[in-house]
Formats: structure tokens, C-alpha cells, sequence
């Protein structure tokens, strides 16, 4: 699912479309994390892995202790 949020946003779908895709992709991954089935940690990771294949690799690491909340 995620892989196709990517893809759609690329190829410029519609705000609608995308808004759904996301709600999709948010409401798994926040069934997976309640389930006990993945961790947040494991959750960034996928979702890290699933961009650098849509959009190549990141310019730059960022920790979590460096990104303003």
C-alpha cells in the first residue's frame, strides 16, 4: 500500500485519492503498532526503505534527537 501512496504521489493523482491512500496506509500501520505486531521503529524503517525505492536515496541521516516536533 505504501509503495502505491508513492506512485500515485509521483505520478500526481488527485488530492482525494491521495488523502484516502494515506488514510489506508495510517490506519494499517496504526493496527499493526496496537496489534504488537510491529514497533514504531520497524514502522520507519519500512516506510525509510519503501522511499529511497520511490524516490531514491536520502541527501542526509537525521536522528530523532535532531527533528523539532
Amino acid at each position: 500500500m505504501l509503495k502505491d501512496v508513492f506512485a500515485a504521489r509521483t505520478d500526481g493523482a488527485a488530492y482525494a485519492r491521495l488523502a484516502r491512500a494515506h488514510g489506508y496506509v495510517d490506519g494499517y500501520m496504526r493496527a499493526a503498532m496496537d496489534a504488537g505486531l510491529l514497533s514504531k521503529d520497524e514502522l520507519l524503517r519500512i516506510v525509510a526503505e519503501e522511499r529511497c525505492v520511490a524516490y531514491g536515496p536520502a541527501t542526509a541521516e537525521v536522528s530523532g534527537e535532531t527533528v523539532a516536533a
